[in-house]
């Protein structure tokens, strides 16, 4: 798959966390489209779901978990009428990843800071079993705040976990608030630098091409677990969402719903 098809599939899975969460009447889109785009080239460049062993993703930033669903919906695994059941008694589509309700989702996520652990742990019983597929886990900046991260940090380094790689999501929110206004983490990549990673760092983290090289480029570093820094932008895709705290977790609107899909067309 190319990147003119990745950036389609991209555009498509926008729309689709916009109508889940339009047509549910909650969720946090502001969150998921901004990891969306590194999401569409793991589910179809690292993931082969169908497979076993296989490579995992884990959603530590549980809350952006529409971003997940569609890209399962993508590989085949959700159907599209269940968008309007997200977050609803009984759905498979809990608002947090729940391995219980949705196995391919890989963890059971939602208190924030977890997620690296739960993905620790995945990539040493890998290393154990001799499996080469690696862990990828998608943590928020401002998840970066909790401590069981920093100590996930450490561990990871101190084992030498080459198959983790930790993907921030740095858009620069902590859930409604600027992440340097809550604690600053800058300078976030020398500090986890300072621990033992290997750190890679994409400037437009919903650019394709840079999320292609950087990802490509991540494959053949060794010795040390790989974190990547991506600078990407709360809400990316629709205009009033971007950089806009508000947006952490609300539903658009009518008005504001047609107008993100029109956005989202072109």
């Amino acid at each position: 798959m190319n990147i003119d098809e990745l950036k389609s599939h991209a555009r498509a899975a926008r729309r689709d966390i916009v109508s889940m969460i339009y047509e549910s009447g909650i969720g946090h889109p502001g969150g998921a489209l901004s990891i969306i785009d590194i999401l569409t080239w793991l589910y179809h460049r690292e993931v082969d779901l169908e497979a076993s062993p296989r490579a995992r993703v884990v959603m530590s930033k549980g809350h952006a978990v529409a971003a997940q669903y569609v890209m399962l919906y993508q590989k085949g695994k959700i159907a599209r009428s269940e968008f309007s059941t997200f977050r609803q008694i009984g759905s498979r589509l809990q608002g947090h990843p729940s391995v219980k309700a949705m196995p391919d989702v890989d963890a059971t996520t939602g208190l924030l800071g977890q997620g690296l652990s739960i993905a620790l742990g995945m990539a040493a019983a890998k290393k154990c079993a001799r499996d080469p597929h690696r862990v990828f886990a998608i943590i928020g900046d401002g998840e970066m705040h909790e401590g069981q991260i920093w100590e996930s940090l450490q561990q990871a380094a101190h084992m030498k976990m080459d198959n983790l790689v930790a993907v921030i999501d740095a858009n620069g929110f902590s859930s409604h608030d600027p992440v340097v206004q809550v604690i600053n983490l800058e300078p976030l990549a020398d500090k986890i630098r300072a621990f033992g990673w290997h750190v890679l760092e994409i400037q437009d983290g919903n650019d394709m091409h840079q999320i292609a090289d950087t990802l490509l480029l991540s494959r053949h570093l060794r010795g040390k677990p790989v974190a990547i820094v991506a600078r990407t932008i709360k809400g990316s895709g629709v205009s009033y969402m971007e950089n806009n705290g508000e947006w952490h977790s609300k539903t658009p609107s009518k008005e504001q719903y047609q107008q993100a899909m029109e956005e989202l067309q072109s």
